[in-house]
This record gives structure tokens, C-alpha cells and sequence, in this order.
């Protein structure tokens, strides 16, 4: 199966990362290199690109599509997390801008062998690294009632999410779930027809919320941001796309956090706590796609891009 990869808000990401040609840059989830091709075009043969996934079949990809190209390309099996790691394997001490497009990509979502859609009936698997322990079976299957419904309404915010877990935890007494099917089957049942008639399918976000859980994935961009900024040199860009309300609202905050870093009471007519902000942000609202491409790529009706830029060093 061939990997697709239609870059979200391409030409956005490209204008505020702001990239010099003999810099250093990351693509944190390079996926099918839709994005990082863009970069690699803008980079001399002084520049160096960086690409990382924890999917093996998406740097298969990645090494094909950037190859050609002037500047030095090193792409890391890895989750993005990581960049002190792998910058360090690298022998970096920084760099100069980042790109994070968060979420599943159209080839794991469209490849029914991964257990992503709930479109096709495949082994509950989710997992984004094949190599990682945890799988969608394994959250179905062994997590108590409660800690499904928690999931399924936390992550998924799902308004069904009691009713849902009670009916899997039900189902799986009898005998083990092991499709998506199966999956998909239990999740109509347990939310009622007349909520069913309207919105998205209705196994849309329990299907989010399990695949969240499996990869730890705010966790994950919780940390990451944090780690992108504190690397970044003078001057690089972070650019952060999200495609739901949970990521959005980690990366709103973590920038806040950075750019307005002060504790002290309101009161206080002058800052004594001493902190110092060491990014602005570029965006003071995310930038969404316009309609023009809402048309080619109906799956980036929910993206939004934030950008930061670091203006010192801590």
C-alpha cells in the first residue's frame, strides 16, 4: 500500500517556520515527507533536515521521497518526544526550527491492517511504533469499566462514554473482542439510534480515544513541546498542527506558559518573581485551513496551526 501523506496547511507551515538555508530544522512526524520536502527545498547544501516517526514504513518512505535533494537528510526511528535523544545521537546541540503535525496520518488510517478506522473491520491494534507493548486489544479487553469510560469521555469526549464501556466490559466476558468490527458493532448498540442519526459516526471518537491511550499521545505533546522550545536556538520557530480540542489546548497553554512566564499576584504594580519569557508567540489565534483546501483535503477541516518563536535563551 502506498504511503499518502497530503500535507495540512502546507504552504502556512512553510511561511512561519521562516526556514534559513543553512539551518537546522526537524520535521518531528516527517510520516510520508509532505511536509519535509517543502522544507528540503528551501535548505542549501549547508542545511540540514531531520526527520522523525516511530513508523518504520513511513521512513521507508520519507528516505525515497527526500532523496535528491542538496542538504544533509537524517531521518530517526523514534517517537518526536525524544529530540534531546536524538539530537544527541546526532551530535546537535540545537536547532533552528521544528515542525509537529500531530495525530494519524492517512496512510495508518487507510491501511485497514493497523486497526485505526473504524471503516474497516481489522485486528485492534492502533499502535503508531508496531514494536510498542500496548494495543487497542489490550485497552479494550483488560481496562476496568471505569478506566474505559474515563478514556472514552476524556480524551474521545464522548457524552455516551458510561454506557459504551459498560457494554464492552459486557460483551467481553462471553468472550475476548477482537476486530474493530466487533468494536464498532458494541459502540452502536450502546449509544442510542436517536443520537446516532446525527454527527459524525458513531464510533468516531471512542476510536479517537483508544488510539490516544495506546500512544499516550497528549502525554507525549505535553512533553514534547517543552522539549522543541528548550532545544531550539535563537530565533528557530516551533510550529504545532493539531486536530482536536485536547491537543490544541496543551500547545495554547505551553506557549502561554513560555511567552508570559510571570507568577507574581496581579496586584503587584512590578514583577518580582525574575522570570523571563523566552519565546513570543507568532500566532495569536491558531491559523485552519481555508476552504480552497478544506475542498482537496476534507480531513484537515479540524487543523489548526500554532507557531512560537524563541527570542532567548533560559
Amino acid at each position: 500500500m502506498e504511503f499518502r501523506h497530503v500535507p495540512v496547511l502546507l504552504n502556512q507551515c512553510i511561511e512561519a517556520l521562516n526556514i534559513r538555508p543553512e539551518g537546522i530544522y526537524v520535521d518531528g512526524t516527517v510520516g510520508g515527507a509532505g511536509h519535509s520536502r517543502h522544507i528540503a527545498e528551501k535548505l542549501s547544501e549547508k542545511g540540514r533536515l531531520i526527520g522523525i516517526d516511530r513508523d518504520e514504513e513511513a521512513l521507508k518512505t520519507a528516505e525515497e521521497r527526500l532523496a535528491g535533494f542538496p542538504c544533509r537528510v537524517d531521518l530517526v526511528q523514534s517517537n518526536y518526544a525524544d529530540i534531546r535523544s536524538v539530537l544527541t545521537q546526532l551530535d546537535i546541540p540545537g536547532i533552528d526550527g521544528a515542525l509537529l503535525d500531530i495525530g494519524v496520518s492517512s496512510f495508518q488510517l487507510d491501511n485497514p491492517e493497523r486497526g485505526f478506522s473504524y471503516m474497516h473491520d481489522a485486528p485492534l491494534d492502533m499502535r503508531m511504533n508496531q514494536e510498542d507493548p500496548l494495543t487497542a486489544w489490550d485497552v479494550v479487553n483488560r481496562y476496568s469499566e471505569g478506566d474505559l469510560a474515563r478514556i472514552i469521555r476524556e480524551y474521545g469526549e464522548e457524552r455516551w462514554a458510561k454506557r459504551i464501556a459498560s457494554f464492552v466490559v459486557e460483551r467481553r466476558r462471553t468472550q475476548p473482542i477482537d476486530s474493530t468490527g466487533q468494536l464498532v458493532e458494541i459502540i452502536k448498540a450502546a449509544i442510542p439510534a436517536k443520537a446516532r442519526r446525527s454527527g459524525p459516526h458513531p464510533a468516531k471518537r471512542t476510536f479517537q480515544a483508544i488510539r490516544i491511550e495506546v500512544n499516550d499521545e497528549l502525554g507525549q505533546l505535553k512533553r514534547a513541546v517543552e522539549e522543541y522550545l528548550d532545544v531550539m536556538n535563537v530565533g528557530g520557530r516551533l510550529a504545532v498542527i493539531t486536530f482536536h480540542s485536547l491537543e490544541d489546548r496543551i500547545v495554547k497553554e505551553a506557549f502561554q506558559k513560555r511567552a508570559n512566564p510571570c507568577t507574581c499576584p496581579p496586584e503587584l504594580p512590578v514583577c518580582v518573581c525574575g522570570k523571563v519569557a523566552d519565546v513570543r508567540k507568532v500566532t495569536r489565534k491558531p491559523i485552519q485551513p481555508e476552504e480552497e483546501e478544506l475542498e482537496v483535503n476534507p480531513r484537515s477541516r479540524s487543523a489548526k496551526l500554532r507557531v512560537c518563536e524563541k527570542i532567548n535563551k533560559k
